[in-house]
């Protein structure tokens, strides 16, 4: 089976773990892919691969939700991607930073954000482990099961996207 690009297989990843969110928050919060987030001047605006916002948060101003209402981040690496999303999210506040690695089938799960853009706490749990989430005062699981790796992805966002 040839190898599914890059991107495909980063929807994969958003699209399960949104809809698994989704239906773990039960309406107390809201999961959202690609929307606007006020961080930092320093790092301006940024839109991650999911952001799981506060129940009632609300655009600001400039139509953004501020970086207080973000509740957790989560995002799908690349190569070569740099560690912005990361510190951005740290130096805000994000509680709770999720990176997935679909090459090395593992997610990290930082929390405990500190000044200085840096998380004190880092857990590594590979695929087919649940990542137990906690937020806003609440324990959400999502299932990591089903997550694809290079060689397994299926090409599925292609046909949610396209079909």
């Amino acid at each position: 089976m040839p190898e599914v690009p890059y991107d495909e297989l980063r929807w994969e990843v958003v699209f399960g773990a949104a809809v698994q969110l989704g239906r773990e928050l039960g309406g107390r919060g809201r999961v959202l892919s690609r929307v606007l987030l006020d961080f930092p001047a320093a790092h301006g605006p940024l839109a991650p691969d999911l952001a799981v916002v506060a129940g009632g948060a609300a655009h600001n101003a400039r139509g953004r939700y501020a970086a207080a209402d973000v509740e957790a981040v989560l995002e799908v690496t690349h190569p070569g991607r740099d560690h912005a999303w990361a510190r951005a999210c740290a130096e805000s506040g994000v509680p709770l930073y999720v990176v997935v690695d679909p090459a090395a089938a593992a997610c990290t799960v930082h929390t405990a954000p500190a000044p200085g853009g840096v998380y004190r706490e880092a857990e590594r749990v590979p695929f087919g482990n649940d990542l137990f989430l906690s937020l806003g005062g609440r324990t959400v699981v999502l299932r990591t099961d089903e997550f694809p790796t290079p060689g397994t992805a299926q090409g599925v966002a292609r046909g949610i996207v396209d079909g």
